[in-house]
């Protein structure tokens, strides 16, 4: 799907991120998988022409179009995520997204900031959202901020082991799991035991 994307992308002529975005709406409304993900990987190829207000329309795809994991995870690890790095003070509306009713609203609030983590950024914040979503009953929540903080770890593995420890007793198993992946065995060990 990738492939193809790019290919027609480049193939289509559209330049401008208004068209794009017009695009984009009409393959999300489709509810198709694979149209959602090439709106998902177009919306992004015009990332240098993001403005602030643009949040308002990612949030209305999140809420209005995103109806599994994969959607969710492609549109907010890239489009959303480079968002956030270009305008940090939007990360506060990823905690406001941390208290939707909306399960992929709140998997967005966490996954968002994947590859900011990558990169060593946005830790308190991404504590913050942990702490949000720390007791949703929702698996795919679960997974998706247990992702987050396993990816931060990679950065700053003793500040979220930490984390993970002091909530150990009230964290799901699922979100502790994904959280701890990639640590060494003992700390997985300390972190795993009742």
């Amino acid at each position: 799907m990738r492939k193809i994307s790019k290919v027609v992308y480049k193939e289509s002529g559209l330049q401008s991120k208004t068209e794009v975005f017009q695009v984009c709406e009409a393959l999300f409304q489709s509810g198709i998988l694979e149209e959602t993900i090439v709106a998902c990987q177009w919306s992004y190829f015009v990332h240098k022409q993001y403005e602030p207000s643009d949040f308002e329309l990612f949030e209305k795809w999140i809420t209005n179009y995103v109806n599994n994991w994969a959607t969710c995870d492609t549109l907010c690890n890239h489009t959303l995520g480079e968002f956030i790095e270009m305008y940090p003070d939007y990360v506060n509306e990823l905690k406001r997204l941390a208290k939707s009713d909306n399960r992929w609203a709140r998997r967005a609030a966490a996954v968002s900031l994947i590859i900011p983590a990558r990169q060593g950024m946005f830790l308190p914040d991404i504590f913050e959202i942990a702490d949000l979503l720390l007791l949703d009953h929702d698996d795919l929540v679960q997974k998706g901020y247990g992702w987050m903080l396993k990816v931060a770890s990679q950065k700053h593995q003793q500040a979220v082991f930490d984390y993970v420890v002091a909530n150990k007793a009230t964290m799901p198993r699922t979100a502790l799991r994904y959280a701890i992946e990639k640590m060494p065995k003992d700390m997985k060990s300390i972190a795993m035991a009742r």
